[in-house]
């Protein structure tokens, strides 16, 4: 994705930031326990938090935590929710916070938006020696047949190849390398996929879905067109045609 596009899907999300933390998964707190694991002390900040669906996890976990979000309407939904977190407004490209004063800095479906080669030595900046940079994304399960099929209905701006899980490897194993061919600040990445149902309605599904970046920035007619598509398919589908069913995994 080219630097300009990038920046149009990343600083969408504000117009739907009450949908977002409505309708958003959070996150299992098996992958939240392990992507830390090896950091050398509790102390986390949430890099591009958003509404604070990883904070929370962070939270109920017992780590100390800041979280950090550009977005003035995704901030003020995440000081509603959980006003006992210091949440501050910024980016991973100018934290506010001072050199080595974190463990670990975890990006919840938030590190493919960044720019590694500002983003990189920032974040570096503020983790202590020994700290560690980890992304978390929820994904939806393609190897079940529905939700291959809602895939191939959806669209690839609505569910990308970062968005299941025989694809989110590849996608995402250089998303700490910088763009430019500068040298990386970390390391080679560990990957592990963890077990995430949530229970979901055709209805909630659809709202799901319209909060994704893709979606967001499509005209209105073609935004209304996708959408109506995938209502049609759930309605269509004995698994998801009436009531709850699971969705997804992280």
């Amino acid at each position: 994705m080219e630097k300009d596009q990038r920046l149009l899907h990343s600083s969408s999300f504000g117009a739907a930031a009450a949908a977002y933390a409505e309708h958003r998964p959070d996150y299992a707190q098996a992958a939240v326990c392990w992507a830390p694991e090896p950091a050398p002390g509790p102390r986390v900040l949430d890099l591009g938090a958003g509404t604070g669906k990883l904070t929370a996890t962070l939270v109920a976990l017992g780590a100390d935590v800041v979280a950090v979000e550009p977005d003035p309407a995704m901030l003020t939904e995440l000081r509603r929710s959980l006003p006992g977190v210091r949440a501050l407004p910024g980016s991973a490209e100018v934290i506010p916070l001072p050199d080595a004063s974190v463990d670990a800095v975890p990006a919840g479906n938030a590190m493919h938006w960044l720019d590694m080669a500002v983003a990189g030595p920032e974040i570096a900046r503020v983790l202590a020696p020994g700290g560690i940079l980890a992304g978390l994304w929820n994904v939806l399960d393609d190897r079940v047949d529905w939700v291959a099929g809602l895939a191939r209905v959806s669209g690839s701006a609505t569910i990308g190849p970062r968005d299941t899980p025989t694809s989110w490897r590849a996608e995402t194993a250089d998303v700490h390398r910088p763009k430019t061919g500068a040298d990386a600040r970390f390391g080679s990445p560990e990957q592990a996929e963890f077990a995430h149902g949530q229970r979901r309605t055709a209805d909630s599904l659809v709202a799901t879905l319209a909060t994704r970046a893709g979606v967001l920035v499509m005209p209105e007619q073609e935004r209304e067109a996708t959408l109506g598509r995938i209502r049609a398919f759930l309605a269509s589908g004995p698994e998801t045609a009436e009531g709850e069913f699971a969705r997804s995994r992280c």
